[in-house]
């Protein structure tokens, strides 16, 4: 999986820098140096790649969080961990199932801004689960099913137009074979802190998303009162529309 992840990335940014490599420039004065991405339920944290690299280049310390996938509580070990390394200002961002991890994880006080990238955005008691339920249903989320072992899966007939419409198909497909599951524990569980009340909030909005509708993103960035932006891309914007993404994170590095 992170090979045809990597194979999207390279698509779409031809020549771009892997995180890790020199920077060629520095943030600006002031701004957060340090970025730390939570990937969603289904894939890995290469769907953060196009923007890492993006950032990387531009003097962005970036950090992409591996979640386990197997509980809210697991998840939001690791993007802890992630920001206990972290060295001063960091803008915590997340895509999809990775909103909610960072709503959980985001009150660490090294977190400077929250972004939400075609994200859930609960509040103190909601869960997953909740936040689908009360919709709009999508094509993506009708085609959520579990498995013997209450693992979550996107139908793999359903997965590339409902994901990854804007992907070459071929990527999209071997995608959907490719799922990584998210355990039902994980879509029933509450958070306990909501860290957009006291933080600065971005929303990017994916207004040909099939998976979170766009009704229901916009419903999450008025609730959060966060700076939004509209991207006309489908659930992977993050790798299509990785430079408007990228701009976003860097509005937020800026944010008193």
């Amino acid at each position: 999986m992170r090979n045809i992840l990597l194979s999207a990335a390279t698509a779409f940014l031809a020549g771009s820098t892997l995180v890790g490599s020199a920077h060629s420039a520095e943030p600006p004065k002031g701004a957060a140096q340090n970025i730390v991405l939570v990937h969603g339920a289904f894939v890995d944290q290469t769907s953060w790649q196009p923007v890492a690299d993006i950032l990387t280049k531009k003097g962005y310390n970036v950090t992409l969080v591996e979640n386990p996938l197997t509980s809210l509580a697991a998840d939001v070990d690791a993007t802890k961990q992630a920001l206990a390394k972290q060295n001063g200002k960091t803008v915590l961002v997340g895509h999809s199932w990775g909103g909610v991890v960072i709503t959980q994880a985001g009150d660490d006080p090294k977190v400077s801004a929250l972004v939400y990238v075609s994200a859930f955005a609960p509040d103190v008691g909601e869960s997953l689960a909740s936040l689908a339920k009360a919709g709009p249903q999508t094509e993506g989320t009708r085609a959520i099913h579990p498995d013997a072992k209450g693992d979550l899966y996107i139908d793999p007939k359903v997965f590339a137009s409902a994901v990854a419409a804007d992907l070459p198909p071929e990527i999209g497909e071997h995608l959907a074979n490719s799922q990584l599951p998210l355990n039902h524990v994980a879509f029933e569980a509450p958070v306990t802190i909501a860290a957009w009340h006291d933080k600065p909030t971005f929303y990017v909005i994916t207004t040909k998303d099939k998976t979170v509708a766009p009704e229901a993103q916009k419903s999450f960035a008025a609730r959060i009162k966060a700076q939004t932006t509209d991207v006309a891309g489908s659930h992977a914007s993050l790798v299509v529309h990785a430079k408007e993404v990228a701009e976003v994170i860097e509005k937020a590095a800026r944010a008193k």
